[in-house]
Protein backbone atom coordinates (compact mmCIF):
# COMPACT_ATOMS: atom_id res chain seq x y z
CA UNK A 1 0.00 0.00 0.00
CA UNK A 2 1.87 3.18 -0.88
CA UNK A 3 1.78 6.44 1.22
CA UNK A 4 -1.00 8.41 -1.68
CA UNK A 5 -3.21 5.61 -0.85
CA UNK A 6 -3.26 5.92 3.14
CA UNK A 7 -4.13 9.61 2.96
CA UNK A 8 -7.29 9.91 3.59
CA UNK A 9 -7.70 13.61 3.70
CA UNK A 10 -7.59 14.79 0.18
CA UNK A 11 -10.81 16.41 -0.25
CA UNK A 12 -11.16 20.06 1.41
CA UNK A 13 -14.51 19.77 3.48
CA UNK A 14 -14.24 23.74 3.69
CA UNK A 15 -15.38 23.80 0.02
CA UNK A 16 -18.85 23.37 0.69
CA UNK A 17 -18.98 26.42 3.05
CA UNK A 18 -21.28 28.92 0.46
CA UNK A 19 -20.11 32.00 2.33
CA UNK A 20 -16.31 31.48 3.84
CA UNK A 21 -14.81 29.36 1.10
CA UNK A 22 -11.66 29.02 2.66
CA UNK A 23 -12.73 29.19 6.34
CA UNK A 24 -10.68 27.19 8.59
CA UNK A 25 -11.72 26.95 12.05
CA UNK A 26 -9.24 25.58 14.22
CA UNK A 27 -10.68 21.71 14.70
CA UNK A 28 -11.64 21.27 10.97
CA UNK A 29 -9.48 19.24 8.97
CA UNK A 30 -9.38 17.23 5.96
CA UNK A 31 -10.38 14.69 8.08
CA UNK A 32 -13.84 15.81 8.54
CA UNK A 33 -16.33 13.16 8.13
CA UNK A 34 -13.44 10.45 7.40
CA UNK A 35 -13.52 7.36 8.87
CA UNK A 36 -10.37 6.32 8.36
CA UNK A 37 -6.98 7.02 10.30
CA UNK A 38 -7.61 10.71 11.46
CA UNK A 39 -10.90 12.30 11.30
CA UNK A 40 -10.59 15.53 11.86
CA UNK A 41 -13.77 18.20 10.68
CA UNK A 42 -11.49 21.06 11.36
CA UNK A 43 -11.47 23.06 8.19
CA UNK A 44 -8.81 25.00 8.77
CA UNK A 45 -7.26 24.80 10.51
CA UNK A 46 -5.01 26.89 9.52
CA UNK A 47 -4.68 26.47 12.53
CA UNK A 48 -3.40 25.07 11.84
CA UNK A 49 -5.57 25.06 13.90
CA UNK A 50 -5.69 24.65 17.47
CA UNK A 51 -0.58 26.65 16.72
CA UNK A 52 -4.33 25.13 19.37
CA UNK A 53 -3.65 27.87 19.70
CA UNK A 54 -0.68 29.12 20.28
CA UNK A 55 0.45 30.57 23.28
CA UNK A 56 1.42 33.93 23.41
CA UNK A 57 5.63 33.13 22.71
CA UNK A 58 6.58 35.43 25.53
CA UNK A 59 5.00 33.96 27.66
CA UNK A 60 5.44 30.18 27.55
CA UNK A 61 9.25 30.02 28.59
CA UNK A 62 9.06 28.27 32.02
CA UNK A 63 10.12 29.56 35.11
CA UNK A 64 11.90 28.59 38.27
CA UNK A 65 9.45 27.43 41.19
CA UNK A 66 11.75 27.34 43.68
CA UNK A 67 12.09 30.17 45.24
CA UNK A 68 15.49 30.99 46.75
CA UNK A 69 15.75 30.81 50.57
CA UNK A 70 15.84 33.99 52.68
CA UNK A 71 19.74 34.95 53.42
CA UNK A 72 19.85 34.76 57.50
CA UNK A 73 19.13 37.74 59.51
CA UNK A 74 21.90 39.74 60.15
CA UNK A 75 22.69 41.66 63.78
CA UNK A 76 21.38 44.80 64.19
CA UNK A 77 23.53 47.31 62.50
CA UNK A 78 23.45 50.96 62.06
CA UNK A 79 22.44 50.58 58.45
CA UNK A 80 20.24 47.59 58.76
CA UNK A 81 17.01 49.60 58.42
CA UNK A 82 17.90 50.53 55.24
CA UNK A 83 18.26 46.70 53.83
CA UNK A 84 14.55 46.30 53.12
CA UNK A 85 14.21 48.95 50.51
CA UNK A 86 17.68 48.02 49.25
CA UNK A 87 16.51 44.61 48.74
CA UNK A 88 13.37 46.01 46.93
CA UNK A 89 15.50 48.15 44.84
CA UNK A 90 17.25 44.49 43.71
CA UNK A 91 15.05 42.66 43.20
CA UNK A 92 14.78 40.73 39.38
CA UNK A 93 11.69 41.75 37.28
CA UNK A 94 9.47 38.53 36.14
CA UNK A 95 8.72 37.83 32.72
CA UNK A 96 5.29 39.28 32.05
CA UNK A 97 2.38 37.08 32.80
CA UNK A 98 3.87 35.32 35.59
CA UNK A 99 3.33 35.57 38.81
CA UNK A 100 5.48 35.72 41.85
CA UNK A 101 5.53 35.91 45.75
CA UNK A 102 6.95 39.36 47.63
CA UNK A 103 10.42 38.90 48.06
CA UNK A 104 10.18 40.56 51.56
CA UNK A 105 7.52 37.38 52.55
CA UNK A 106 9.42 34.86 54.77
CA UNK A 107 6.43 33.75 57.05
CA UNK A 108 6.57 29.91 56.29
CA UNK A 109 3.17 29.64 57.41
CA UNK A 110 2.01 31.61 54.24
CA UNK A 111 1.27 29.34 50.84
CA UNK A 112 3.72 30.39 48.54
CA UNK A 113 1.81 30.60 44.84
CA UNK A 114 3.75 29.01 42.05
CA UNK A 115 6.16 31.41 39.89
CA UNK A 116 3.93 31.59 36.96
CA UNK A 117 -0.06 31.12 36.73
CA UNK A 118 -0.62 27.46 36.67
CA UNK A 119 -4.36 27.75 36.02
CA UNK A 120 -3.85 29.62 32.13
CA UNK A 121 -1.09 27.18 31.86
CA UNK A 122 -3.21 24.19 32.26
CA UNK A 123 -5.88 25.20 30.11
CA UNK A 124 -3.41 25.65 27.31
CA UNK A 125 -2.07 22.18 28.08
CA UNK A 126 -5.44 20.81 28.11
CA UNK A 127 -6.25 22.61 24.65
CA UNK A 128 -3.82 21.74 22.87
CA UNK A 129 -4.55 18.08 24.07
CA UNK A 130 -8.06 18.51 23.04
CA UNK A 131 -6.56 19.47 19.67
CA UNK A 132 -4.74 16.19 19.16
CA UNK A 133 -7.84 14.60 20.19
CA UNK A 134 -9.91 15.97 17.81
CA UNK A 135 -7.68 15.34 14.85
CA UNK A 136 -7.26 11.99 15.34
CA UNK A 137 -11.06 10.92 16.24
CA UNK A 138 -13.07 13.69 14.84
CA UNK A 139 -15.42 14.26 17.21
CA UNK A 140 -17.76 16.64 16.04
CA UNK A 141 -18.61 16.96 19.83
CA UNK A 142 -15.26 18.05 21.27
CA UNK A 143 -15.28 21.67 20.67
CA UNK A 144 -18.71 22.18 22.75
CA UNK A 145 -16.66 20.05 25.43
CA UNK A 146 -13.29 22.33 25.33
CA UNK A 147 -13.49 24.99 22.41
CA UNK A 148 -9.78 24.49 22.26
CA UNK A 149 -8.93 28.16 20.08
CA UNK A 150 -11.34 29.88 21.68
CA UNK A 151 -9.54 29.55 24.77
CA UNK A 152 -6.04 29.93 23.36
CA UNK A 153 -6.66 33.19 21.73
CA UNK A 154 -8.42 34.05 25.11
CA UNK A 155 -5.43 33.41 26.82
CA UNK A 156 -3.20 34.80 24.49
CA UNK A 157 -5.01 37.83 24.47
CA UNK A 158 -4.61 38.71 27.97
CA UNK A 159 -1.01 37.98 27.72
CA UNK A 160 -0.45 40.35 25.15
CA UNK A 161 -2.38 43.24 27.14
CA UNK A 162 0.21 42.39 29.95
CA UNK A 163 3.18 42.54 27.39
CA UNK A 164 1.98 46.22 25.93
CA UNK A 165 2.92 47.59 29.48
CA UNK A 166 6.32 47.89 27.21
CA UNK A 167 6.52 49.61 23.94
CA UNK A 168 4.39 48.04 21.44
CA UNK A 169 6.38 48.23 18.86
CA UNK A 170 9.16 45.74 21.32
CA UNK A 171 6.43 44.04 22.20
CA UNK A 172 5.27 43.17 18.61
CA UNK A 173 8.93 42.43 17.26
CA UNK A 174 9.40 39.88 20.19
CA UNK A 175 5.95 38.01 19.19
CA UNK A 176 7.28 37.41 15.66
CA UNK A 177 10.92 36.65 16.66
CA UNK A 178 9.15 33.91 18.93
CA UNK A 179 6.38 32.77 16.48
CA UNK A 180 8.27 32.81 12.69
CA UNK A 181 11.64 30.86 13.68
CA UNK A 182 9.69 27.77 14.66
CA UNK A 183 7.03 28.32 11.78
CA UNK A 184 10.36 28.53 9.02
CA UNK A 185 11.62 25.33 10.63
CA UNK A 186 8.73 23.28 10.38
CA UNK A 187 7.49 24.96 6.74
CA UNK A 188 11.25 23.49 5.26
CA UNK A 189 10.45 20.25 5.67
CA UNK A 190 6.77 20.64 4.38
CA UNK A 191 7.86 22.78 1.61
CA UNK A 192 10.86 20.43 0.67
CA UNK A 193 8.26 17.21 0.92
CA UNK A 194 5.96 19.22 -1.77
CA UNK A 195 8.27 19.85 -3.94
CA UNK A 196 9.46 16.60 -3.83
CA UNK A 197 5.47 15.84 -5.17
CA UNK A 198 5.03 18.10 -8.17
CA UNK A 199 4.31 21.38 -6.61
CA UNK A 200 5.15 23.94 -8.56
CA UNK A 201 4.72 27.06 -6.32
CA UNK A 202 4.08 30.63 -7.75
CA UNK A 203 4.86 34.22 -6.08
CA UNK A 204 2.53 33.11 -3.29
CA UNK A 205 5.92 30.88 -1.54
CA UNK A 206 6.47 34.63 0.16
CA UNK A 207 3.09 32.93 2.79
CA UNK A 208 5.79 30.95 3.41
CA UNK A 209 7.83 33.19 5.13
CA UNK A 210 5.42 35.55 6.40
CA UNK A 211 2.43 33.78 6.70
CA UNK A 212 -0.19 36.93 6.71
CA UNK A 213 -2.41 34.81 4.17
CA UNK A 214 -2.67 31.13 4.22
CA UNK A 215 0.55 29.57 2.20
CA UNK A 216 -0.17 27.69 -0.75
CA UNK A 217 0.91 23.99 -1.44
CA UNK A 218 -0.74 20.70 -3.07
CA UNK A 219 -3.09 18.35 -2.52
CA UNK A 220 -0.15 15.57 -0.86
CA UNK A 221 0.69 18.37 1.51
CA UNK A 222 -2.45 19.47 2.82
CA UNK A 223 -3.19 17.87 5.81
CA UNK A 224 -0.23 19.22 7.27
CA UNK A 225 -0.52 23.08 5.88
CA UNK A 226 -3.84 23.93 6.54
CA UNK A 227 -3.44 23.75 10.23
CA UNK A 228 -1.43 27.48 9.59
CA UNK A 229 -5.01 29.04 9.67
CA UNK A 230 -3.96 29.47 13.59
CA UNK A 231 -0.90 31.14 13.03
CA UNK A 232 -1.65 33.45 10.58
CA UNK A 233 -4.99 34.69 12.96
CA UNK A 234 -2.20 34.63 15.43
CA UNK A 235 -0.08 36.72 13.49
CA UNK A 236 -2.80 39.87 12.84
CA UNK A 237 -3.73 39.69 16.12
CA UNK A 238 -0.43 40.39 17.44
CA UNK A 239 -0.47 43.09 14.60
CA UNK A 240 -3.29 44.51 15.17
CA UNK A 241 -3.42 44.71 19.23
CA UNK A 242 -1.64 48.39 20.09
CA UNK A 243 -4.93 50.03 18.04
CA UNK A 244 -7.36 46.99 19.73
CA UNK A 245 -6.23 47.13 23.33
CA UNK A 246 -5.60 51.05 22.84
CA UNK A 247 -9.55 51.43 22.03
CA UNK A 248 -11.06 48.97 24.24
CA UNK A 249 -9.95 51.01 26.90
CA UNK A 250 -11.67 53.64 25.45
CA UNK A 251 -14.94 51.93 26.49
CA UNK A 252 -14.42 48.72 27.42
CA UNK A 253 -18.03 46.83 27.73
CA UNK A 254 -19.44 48.77 24.72
CA UNK A 255 -16.24 47.52 22.51
CA UNK A 256 -16.48 43.92 24.16
CA UNK A 257 -20.29 43.49 23.02
CA UNK A 258 -19.10 45.05 19.56
CA UNK A 259 -16.29 42.49 18.77
CA UNK A 260 -19.21 39.80 17.98
CA UNK A 261 -20.59 42.50 15.11
CA UNK A 262 -17.85 41.69 12.30
CA UNK A 263 -18.97 37.94 12.62
CA UNK A 264 -22.79 38.69 12.57
CA UNK A 265 -22.24 41.19 9.26
CA UNK A 266 -20.31 38.46 7.71
CA UNK A 267 -22.95 36.06 8.60
CA UNK A 268 -25.72 38.09 7.51
CA UNK A 269 -24.96 40.68 5.53
CA UNK A 270 -21.57 40.39 3.72
CA UNK A 271 -19.94 37.22 3.20
CA UNK A 272 -16.84 38.92 2.70
CA UNK A 273 -14.09 38.35 -0.78
CA UNK A 274 -13.37 35.13 -1.72
CA UNK A 275 -9.48 35.09 -1.23
CA UNK A 276 -7.27 35.03 1.14
CA UNK A 277 -7.82 38.08 2.61
CA UNK A 278 -11.68 36.70 3.14
CA UNK A 279 -10.50 33.52 5.16
CA UNK A 280 -8.47 36.12 7.09
CA UNK A 281 -11.58 38.15 8.02
CA UNK A 282 -13.44 35.45 8.97
CA UNK A 283 -11.35 33.62 11.29
CA UNK A 284 -10.60 37.25 13.30
CA UNK A 285 -14.20 38.11 13.52
CA UNK A 286 -15.03 34.86 14.91
CA UNK A 287 -12.44 35.20 17.68
CA UNK A 288 -12.02 38.26 17.74
CA UNK A 289 -14.19 38.48 20.99
CA UNK A 290 -11.85 36.14 22.46
CA UNK A 291 -9.00 37.83 22.36
CA UNK A 292 -10.71 41.45 23.29
CA UNK A 293 -12.29 39.15 26.37
CA UNK A 294 -8.22 38.48 27.45
CA UNK A 295 -8.10 42.66 27.17
CA UNK A 296 -11.08 42.32 29.47
CA UNK A 297 -9.20 40.06 32.07
CA UNK A 298 -6.23 41.78 32.28
CA UNK A 299 -7.52 44.89 33.26
CA UNK A 300 -10.19 43.80 35.38
CA UNK A 301 -12.78 44.74 33.59
CA UNK A 302 -14.31 41.00 34.59
CA UNK A 303 -13.50 41.35 38.36
CA UNK A 304 -15.64 44.04 37.99
CA UNK A 305 -18.86 43.38 36.70
CA UNK A 306 -21.54 41.90 38.51
CA UNK A 307 -21.39 37.97 38.58
CA UNK A 308 -24.85 37.72 37.39
CA UNK A 309 -24.65 40.02 34.89
CA UNK A 310 -21.84 37.81 33.54
CA UNK A 311 -23.05 34.53 34.06
CA UNK A 312 -26.47 35.68 32.05
CA UNK A 313 -24.49 36.88 29.35
CA UNK A 314 -22.20 33.62 29.30
CA UNK A 315 -25.06 31.49 29.27
CA UNK A 316 -26.81 33.13 26.61
CA UNK A 317 -23.73 33.26 24.30
CA UNK A 318 -23.40 29.93 24.88
CA UNK A 319 -27.14 29.23 24.30
CA UNK A 320 -27.41 30.88 20.76
CA UNK A 321 -24.05 29.23 19.74
CA UNK A 322 -25.72 25.80 20.41
CA UNK A 323 -28.86 26.70 19.10
CA UNK A 324 -27.19 27.84 15.63
CA UNK A 325 -25.33 24.76 15.24
CA UNK A 326 -27.46 21.98 15.87
CA UNK A 327 -30.51 24.01 13.72
CA UNK A 328 -28.31 24.33 10.91
CA UNK A 329 -27.07 20.89 10.53
CA UNK A 330 -28.64 21.03 7.05
CA UNK A 331 -26.24 23.91 5.67
CA UNK A 332 -23.11 22.41 6.94
CA UNK A 333 -23.69 18.85 7.72
CA UNK A 334 -22.63 18.52 11.19
CA UNK A 335 -23.65 20.53 14.25
CA UNK A 336 -19.37 20.61 14.47
CA UNK A 337 -18.77 23.97 15.65
CA UNK A 338 -15.17 24.11 13.88
CA UNK A 339 -17.28 23.87 10.87
CA UNK A 340 -20.25 26.89 11.95
CA UNK A 341 -18.31 30.12 11.98
CA UNK A 342 -21.20 31.90 13.60
CA UNK A 343 -21.89 28.82 16.49
CA UNK A 344 -18.34 28.87 17.38
CA UNK A 345 -18.07 32.51 17.78
CA UNK A 346 -20.47 32.30 20.47
CA UNK A 347 -20.14 29.31 21.76
CA UNK A 348 -16.33 29.97 22.78
CA UNK A 349 -17.51 33.65 23.88
CA UNK A 350 -20.01 32.36 26.68
CA UNK A 351 -17.13 29.15 27.48
CA UNK A 352 -14.40 31.65 27.64
CA UNK A 353 -16.06 34.52 29.26
CA UNK A 354 -16.79 32.18 32.39
CA UNK A 355 -13.61 30.79 32.20
CA UNK A 356 -12.06 33.83 32.93
CA UNK A 357 -14.35 35.58 34.73
CA UNK A 358 -14.25 32.45 37.41
CA UNK A 359 -10.50 32.66 37.22
CA UNK A 360 -10.54 36.46 38.66
CA UNK A 361 -13.58 36.55 40.69
CA UNK A 362 -12.39 33.39 42.39
CA UNK A 363 -8.80 33.85 42.72
CA UNK A 364 -8.19 30.52 41.04
CA UNK A 365 -4.57 29.80 40.24
CA UNK A 366 -3.83 26.05 40.40
CA UNK A 367 -0.60 26.29 42.62
CA UNK A 368 -1.88 22.91 44.25
CA UNK A 369 -0.29 21.86 41.11
CA UNK A 370 3.30 21.86 41.94
CA UNK A 371 2.84 19.52 45.25
CA UNK A 372 2.25 16.78 41.64
CA UNK A 373 5.95 17.06 40.52
CA UNK A 374 5.29 14.85 37.70
CA UNK A 375 1.85 16.31 36.27
CA UNK A 376 3.28 20.19 36.87
CA UNK A 377 6.15 19.04 34.91
CA UNK A 378 4.15 17.73 32.13
CA UNK A 379 2.37 21.35 32.46
CA UNK A 380 5.40 22.94 31.78
CA UNK A 381 6.39 20.80 28.59
CA UNK A 382 3.62 21.63 27.32
CA UNK A 383 3.22 25.45 27.53
CA UNK A 384 7.22 26.03 26.89
CA UNK A 385 6.73 23.65 23.65
CA UNK A 386 3.10 24.78 22.51
CA UNK A 387 4.14 25.99 19.05
CA UNK A 388 6.07 22.93 18.63
CA UNK A 389 3.08 20.71 19.35
CA UNK A 390 1.14 22.58 17.28
CA UNK A 391 3.09 22.93 14.33
CA UNK A 392 4.36 19.03 14.62
CA UNK A 393 1.37 16.86 15.76
CA UNK A 394 -0.46 16.71 12.08
CA UNK A 395 2.73 15.33 11.36
CA UNK A 396 3.00 12.81 13.83
CA UNK A 397 -0.75 11.52 13.16
CA UNK A 398 -0.05 11.65 9.64
CA UNK A 399 3.50 9.34 10.34
CA UNK A 400 1.32 6.61 12.62
CA UNK A 401 -0.12 5.55 9.38
CA UNK A 402 2.30 4.02 7.66
CA UNK A 403 4.22 2.87 10.70
CA UNK A 404 0.98 1.33 11.82
CA UNK A 405 0.70 -0.53 8.52
CA UNK A 406 4.48 -2.01 8.93
CA UNK A 407 3.43 -3.76 12.21
CA UNK A 408 1.23 -5.41 10.39
CA UNK A 409 4.36 -7.42 9.19
CA UNK A 410 5.06 -8.66 12.34
CA UNK A 411 3.23 -11.69 13.82
CA UNK A 412 3.33 -11.22 17.20
CA UNK A 413 1.91 -7.40 16.44
CA UNK A 414 -0.51 -8.43 14.45
CA UNK A 415 -1.73 -10.79 17.29
CA UNK A 416 -1.55 -8.98 20.17
CA UNK A 417 -1.73 -5.16 19.58
CA UNK A 418 -4.39 -3.24 18.50
CA UNK A 419 -3.59 -2.10 15.11
CA UNK A 420 -7.07 -1.38 13.74
CA UNK A 421 -7.92 1.01 16.52
CA UNK A 422 -8.04 4.88 16.08
CA UNK A 423 -6.70 4.65 20.45
CA UNK A 424 -3.76 2.91 19.43
CA UNK A 425 -2.78 5.68 16.44
CA UNK A 426 -3.58 8.08 19.29
CA UNK A 427 -1.15 6.97 21.44
CA UNK A 428 1.96 6.30 18.36
CA UNK A 429 0.77 9.91 17.35
CA UNK A 430 1.92 11.22 20.69
CA UNK A 431 4.96 9.32 21.11
CA UNK A 432 6.03 10.27 17.33
CA UNK A 433 5.03 14.26 19.24
CA UNK A 434 7.40 13.63 21.80
CA UNK A 435 10.08 12.65 19.57
CA UNK A 436 8.93 15.61 17.57
CA UNK A 437 9.37 18.10 20.71
CA UNK A 438 12.84 16.57 21.88
CA UNK A 439 14.34 16.82 18.19
CA UNK A 440 12.60 20.10 16.87
CA UNK A 441 11.11 22.27 20.60
CA UNK A 442 15.09 23.52 20.66
CA UNK A 443 14.14 25.68 18.16
CA UNK A 444 11.68 28.10 20.40
CA UNK A 445 14.68 28.37 22.81
CA UNK A 446 16.69 29.95 19.85
CA UNK A 447 14.11 31.69 18.89
CA UNK A 448 12.80 33.25 22.75
CA UNK A 449 17.14 34.08 22.81
CA UNK A 450 17.39 31.27 25.28
CA UNK A 451 19.75 28.16 25.86
CA UNK A 452 18.35 25.13 23.53
CA UNK A 453 17.53 22.37 25.40
CA UNK A 454 16.23 19.04 24.26
CA UNK A 455 13.23 19.31 27.33
CA UNK A 456 12.64 22.79 29.23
Amino acid sequence: MTWDQQNPYQQNPYQQNPYQQGYNGYDHGPYAGQQQYAQQPYPQQQQYTDYAYPPAPDQTAPLPLVEPQPEPTPEPTATSAAAPAAAASTAVPTAPGTETTDANDTDASRPKPPARDRYFDTLRAVALIRVVTYHTFGWAWCGMVFPSMGIMFGLAGTLMAKSLERPALKVVKSRLRRLLPPFWFWGFFVVLAMLIHDWMPGWQIVYWIVPLGDPPGNAWGEQAWEILWYLRTYLWFVLLSPALLWIFRKAPIPVLLASLAPILVLNFVWSGPDNRFGSALWDLSTYLFCWILGFAHRDGVLQRMKPALVVVGSLAAVGYGGWYAFSHQADFGTYDLDENPLAQAFWSAGFVMLLMWAKAYFKIDFAWLTRYKKLDRTVTIFNARAVTIYLWHEIALILAVPLIDQMWNVPAFEKWLPLDSQWFMFGVGWILIAVFIVACGWVEDVAAKKKPKLLP
